[in-house]
């Protein structure tokens, strides 16, 4: 939205009920006779419980690293956000508990999981190239596509 269009719209209200949200512990209420829970309609993919629990754990360490990227970013440190990217999710990445992980996973998870560590290489590459020449739009644009690969695998598959 336009800061212009932001500026002149009326502010929200700040009221945590409304949102379902309480103050102990800020989580979503329980569903109300109004508002009925949602369908879960991705696909269960069911993994030994020693699976689960280190695909779960390198999932969370994902994440730790693409903030960690972020922050790189933020200071302008480019190469240290390219080594980063390619050790933590790029192709260099993938060995240990979650390659074991993998042959529990349908092909489409597996398609999916690998096509993110190639846009992490494909991010390691653009954030070089930043350091070269300060642009850092095309780095941005491939750390975002980073991040589409982990929001439609996780929209798509649940562990059980």
């Amino acid at each position: 939205m336009p800061l212009a269009l932001a500026q002149s719209a009326t502010p929200m209200p700040h009221n945590m009920a409304q949102h379902g949200m309480t103050l102990h512990d800020h989580a979503p209420a329980a569903p109300t006779k109004q508002t009925a829970p949602k369908i879960d309609r991705r696909t269960a993919v069911h993994f030994p419980d020693a699976a689960k629990r280190a695909t779960l754990a390198e999932m969370r360490a994902h994440l730790q690293a693409l903030g960690e990227i972020q922050m790189a970013l933020s200071k302008s440190e480019f190469e240290l956000a390219a080594r980063l990217a390619e050790n933590k999710l790029g192709l260099s990445s993938m060995h240990g508990d979650m390659v074991d992980s993998a042959r529990y996973m349908p092909a489409g998870m597996r398609e999916m999981g690998y096509a993110m560590h190639q846009s992490a290489s494909q991010f390691a590459l653009e954030a070089q190239n930043a350091s070269v020449s300060g642009d850092l739009h095309p780095a941005l644009a491939a750390l975002a596509k980073v991040n589409q690969n982990c929001v439609a695998c996780h929209a798509a598959y649940k562990l059980k």
